[in-house]
């Protein structure tokens, strides 16, 4: 009896022979077609391997790949056996391109990861366990490659054992299996290996046709996120969708998020076909028996349990080449809906090597970290372990458009006294900028209307400014205290007002005197560059 449709991702460090598995799994299992056999043969005569088949050209197909001899790419084959039907990402290994391996592993229901059995577990595989993890992977394989280069020791193989136990525990790891094996000579990898007489399981490939990767929790309700709204002409509105979770049929009540509004499913169809009832993984066009106001990104559920909400912390694998800062401006994508939105705090780094969480200011490249995120309006969201679907996220740059971060979401916040008090920090985070008070006092050569060309200048290149011109007798220090507090770059233009006791109750990384110039850009420049948000972020006492 065949089972069903199996995904996996081969991943680990660099060099420790993912393509070279996948390559001697399919050879080995006649799942090549003459030509390609034939291929393999030529390449791997001229090749690295000294003249013995190279089974990674069978994966490896970039010329600089071929080259360097090493994955640069994500690498999808298809195949099947008498059993099963696979599809597997074969990433690449080297840390640069660990962004790439998150990406296969975002679409694998089971994740092998391969170790060199001469080096043991490396940064890079405990890197890989991790952003597993994170994806939502729950089996793991642990291929313990290049026995053959450790005379198929047994203590080497419990020595490496009892690291990856070590890990398991550390990430919680539930469901994971250890098989020695050469992906070279070919030991356990589709039939089990004489020198190997101490491992009594099952080769990698009858542990892959076997294995059950249905964790037999399903999620609660229904929900289909709207891909596309479908009016074909004005008698026929239709909702568009893939069904995430549970069935639905015609009749039903149904619920619309974020409105919250209510109505009745009219008609079901897939495809052109028109049919009584849907349920998970069908795509769907739902029409309802009355006009509501439904648009992508939208979702339809039947009962509660899904969450509203603009707040809300994720655990992060950063990809892009420039480091993160909070408060920059993104585009945040869950489920099907792309919305506005910024990092306005790391939480904690988690080091890849230990797990331990520690303070920071910033991420680099492959960091993962657990962060707040505040959007631009509530939407329908989740937490991963309860819906994948709405708490999976993506995070895009708004300048280059590139996928600067991938994650999951840990916690959502659907009301204000569940998140922190919200402050001075993070409303100018959400300005994209630093609280300051610059003082400017007028002179002759100062005007009030130079002060003002500053303003707008300031406003122009997207700083949320105020100038505060004010009068003898007003309280100048409560106002400044106010305005600074709302998170705003204020302009204290200063005529016959004595703020010298004033300046005594600020910061000096707050309160900022700029001696007046008849450049106005250049002063403008110089404000600008005091309330860039990289500058000093989150520092100064409160007043």
């Amino acid at each position: 009896m065949m089972k069903g449709l199996l995904k996996f991702i081969t991943c680990g460090s660099v060099d420790d022979g993912k393509s070279t598995l996948i390559g001697h799994i399919l050879y080995d299992s006649k799942l090549l077609y003459a030509d390609q056999e034939k291929a393999l043969l030529l390449d791997s005569a001229v090749g690295s391997a000294g003249g013995d088949i190279d089974y990674s050209l069978l994966l490896d197909g970039l010329i600089a790949e071929r080259e360097q001899g090493i994955t640069i790419d994500v690498a999808y084959r298809y195949f099947t056996t008498d059993h099963r039907s696979f599809i597997v990402a074969d990433t690449p290994g080297h840390e640069e391109y660990t962004r790439n391996m998150a990406v296969g592993a975002s679409f694998a229901d089971l994740a092998v990861i391969l170790l060199d059995a001469t080096q043991g577990v490396l940064v890079q595989t405990r890197r890989h366990a991790r952003i597993c993890a994170l994806m939502g992977i729950h089996h793991f394989v642990f291929a313990i490659n290049k026995m053959d280069l450790v005379d198929y020791s047994q203590e080497r193989f419990e020595e490496i054992k009892k690291d990856i136990d070590a890990l398991s525990a550390e990430l919680q790891l539930t469901n994971t299996h250890l098989i020695p094996v050469s992906a070279t000579v070919g030991d356990n990898i589709t039939t089990h290996s004489d020198n190997t007489p101490w491992y009594q399981g099952p080769s990698l490939l009858s542990y892959l046709e076997d294995v059950d990767v249905d964790e037999g929790i399903e999620e609660q309700g229904f929900y289909l996120p709207v891909q596309r709204v479908c009016r074909p002409d004005h008698t026929f509105r239709g909702f568009q969708g893939q069904v995430e979770s549970g069935e639905i049929s015609s009749g039903q009540e149904v619920t619309l998020l974020p409105s919250g509004e209510k109505a009745n499913i009219k008609s079901i169809h897939v495809g052109d076909k028109k049919v009584n009832h849907v349920f998970t993984g069908q795509p769907a066009t739902i029409q309802l028996d009355r006009e509501v106001d439904v648009s992508r990104g939208n979702v339809i559920v039947d009962a509660e349990g899904l969450k509203v909400a603009s707040t809300f912390t994720a655990e992060i694998l950063w990809m892009d080449d420039n480091k993160l800062v909070t408060g920059k401006n993104f585009y945040v994508k869950i489920g099907t809906k792309m919305i506005p939105g910024i990092i306005t705090d790391i939480i904690h780094q988690i080091d890849v090597n230990t797990g331990e969480k520690k303070k920071a200011d910033h991420l680099s490249k492959n960091e993962i970290a657990l962060c707040r995120f505040v959007l631009s309006d509530r939407i329908v969201i989740d937490e991963f372990k309860k819906h994948r679907t709405l708490g999976e996220l993506i995070v895009i740059d708004r300048v280059t458009n590139m996928t600067s971060a991938c994650g999951v979401v840990n916690e959502v916040y659907e009301d204000d006294h569940q998140i922190e008090r919200i402050n001075r920090d993070t409303r100018a985070l959400i300005n994209g900028q630093r609280a300051i008070v610059v003082e400017l006092p007028l002179t002759k050569d100062f005007t009030l209307e130079d002060a003002r060309q500053i303003e707008a200048s300031l406003v122009h290149n997207g700083r949320h400014t105020y100038l505060y011109h004010p009068d003898i007798d007003e309280p100048v220090y409560e106002v400044l205290k106010h305005l600074h507090h709302a998170g705003l770059v204020v302009l204290l233009v200063k005529e016959d007002v004595d703020v010298s006791k004033i300046r005594t109750q600020f910061s000096s990384n707050i309160y900022h005197e700029i001696e007046p110039d008849k450049d106005i850009k250049k002063i403008a420049k110089k404000i600008l560059a005091l309330s860039d948000v990289s500058v000093d972020i989150l520092n100064g006492e409160y007043i």
